[in-house]
């Protein structure tokens, strides 16, 4: 490969990774000041002065081969025939450009730093490191094991390990039609924060963004940042979209019938990604090898969620989460399909997600987060307005994995998809939104805001139901016919559901029932709330 020319901050911090060095070792091995090192990666468009070019130049053209061939990945040039990055490693090699040059990595890096109380720039040192001793198909048979643990497995384990701790709390179980089977979740939830029948409009939907509480931001002991430094580098290894944006964290609640309030803080995704995310995994890998999950033998949650009471002490702890619903959208009588019913839609979550990758949920599914107006997104009908356009319609723009964000007003009426158009601007009224239930994920400590849309209009589904397609959230996308009540009965007892798309299906297909006629035929369900 021909030497470069033209160096700058950049590909100066390219050539770094490639090297696998640390700011002081790379500023060694230049033989030129530490602080140099430091400006390139704070600017990267920084031109070099002409000697330093000629200090990079040498570094370079004195390189091995391994490390020129990750140099040129990394600056995306082309690698010449018979290089020795065979498949494998080339998936190594985008990984190793992710970590040099993608923010939402960088930003995950210096949180790390921080979490841990490293010095600037360990996180990176670390995960480099990791990737280099990273084996893809280990990480992939991994993941086909945690995916063989059931969601009943799951819910049973954390019964298990929480018990009968007697607050008032429970896990969400429901019964569906004529099985004698119940189905038990891992959403811990109360007898009042269930059959909300919640209205998702002003004077109701009453989450607000509050100060930030004193707790939840802990530092990380060793086994902890070893954990998360992991994390990092199979999300690299394992090319899963990250994006570390803000994220709402839920510090009070008061959830109760036809009303929901709150308060919510502010963090990073990455805070989350680094902390509580990694609890399922550790679960599903505790069980996979016939550990017992017993207190004591899950370090991280021993750490972060050891009891209920640290559940549920939302302004102690980071408690991310978001909302979900059920869709059911009216559909006119068909000669072939039978009478007028709803169609509810059912998505396969892909594998590229962070959370219930490969299982069940209902759509739309997304993280409660801000765009741009920080306390009118507060609200959980934001987050599932814009789930609704990027998980339903395709606004791909107001995807953060996808694009970064530049309209001052995303959902502004002059920007939405023709669907969001006709439903909220040329027929306001057609789209009735409803939070249903609430619970707390054992799993990772998420909260889970269940809620069902109805859309009664059949003319909306003549429009537009050809338009809903899957985003890449979704492997595939699957619907249902609300007069089927015995198909959605089997279909509520399967175990590939995740823990939260099922208690926000049977919460939603409860309320339909009583509100949507003769378009419905649901057998009956009734919930409990477990120990």
């Amino acid at each position: 490969m021909d030497v470069v020319t033209g160096w700058t901050g950049r590909t100066a911090c390219a050539l770094q990774a490639a090297l696998r060095m640390s700011n002081d070792r790379f500023a060694a091995h230049l033989r030129i000041g530490l602080r140099t090192v430091a400006d390139w990666h704070d600017k990267p468009d920084l031109r070099p002065r002409p000697e330093t070019q000629q200090f990079l130049d040498a570094a370079l053209a004195g390189a091995g081969a391994a490390v020129r061939e990750r140099f040129a990945v990394l600056t995306g040039q082309s690698l010449p025939a018979g290089s020795e990055l065979d498949s494998d490693s080339g998936a190594a090699a985008d990984a190793e450009r992710r970590l040099a040059a993608d923010e939402n990595i960088s930003g995950a890096l210096s949180r790390l730093d921080q979490l841990a109380g490293w010095e600037p720039g360990s996180a990176r040192r670390q995960v480099a490191a990791r990737l280099a001793t990273l084996d893809k198909r280990g990480l992939l048979d991994r993941a086909s094991a945690r995916k063989r643990v059931s969601r009943s497995a799951i819910a049973g384990a954390l019964g298990t390990y929480y018990g009968d701790q007697g607050n008032g709390h429970g896990r969400y179980a429901a019964r569906c039609g004529h099985h004698d089977a119940e189905v038990v979740t891992s959403v811990l939830t109360r007898p009042e924060w269930l059959d909300l029948d919640c209205p998702l409009v002003n004077g109701h939907d009453r989450l607000k963004l509050a100060g930030q509480p004193a707790g939840g931001n802990a530092g990380l002991d060793a086994d902890a940042a070893d954990a998360a430094v992991q994390r990092l580098a199979e999300i690299l290894v394992g090319g899963t979209r990250f994006a570390d944006m803000p994220l709402y964290r839920l510090t009070g609640i008061t959830p109760r019938k036809g009303d929901i309030g709150g308060s919510l803080g502010i963090t990073r995704f990455s805070s989350y990604a680094l902390t509580l995310d990694l609890l399922e995994g550790e679960l599903a890998d505790a069980l996979t090898a016939g550990t017992a999950p017993r207190p004591g033998s899950l370090p991280l949650r021993d750490r972060y969620l050891p009891d209920l009471r640290s559940v549920t002490g939302l302004s102690e702890r980071l408690c991310a989460g978001g909302a979900l619903a059920l869709c059911a959208f009216a559909r006119p009588a068909d000669p072939f399909r039978g009478p007028a019913d709803y169609v509810l839609l059912v998505q396969e979550r892909s594998a590229s997600v962070v959370n219930a990758a490969r299982q069940l949920a209902v759509i739309p599914k997304g993280f409660h987060q801000p765009l741009t107006d920080y306390r009118g997104d507060a609200r959980i009908a934001a987050t599932l307005r814009r789930e609704m356009e990027e998980e339903l319609f395709g606004r791909e723009d107001i995807d953060n994995t996808v694009n970064e964000r530049s309209a001052a007003d995303p959902m502004h009426p002059a920007r939405l998809s023709a669907p969001m158009r006709w439903l909220l601007t040329e027929n306001p009224g057609a789209l009735r939104m409803e939070c249903t239930g609430f619970g707390l994920n054992l799993v990772s400590g998420n909260f889970e805001f269940a809620c069902l849309l109805v859309v009664d209009s059949e003319e909306f589904w003549h429009r537009f139901g050809g338009q809903i397609e899957a985003s890449w959230e979704s492997s595939s996308l699957r619907q249902y016919s609300s007069l089927d009540g015995e198909t959605l009965a089997e279909l509520a007892h399967d175990d590939a559901w995740s823990n939260e798309g099922l208690f926000a299906f049977t919460q939603g297909l409860r309320r339909l029932s009583r509100i949507g006629g003769d378009r419905t035929d649901i057998q009956d369900i009734d919930w409990t709330v477990r120990p």
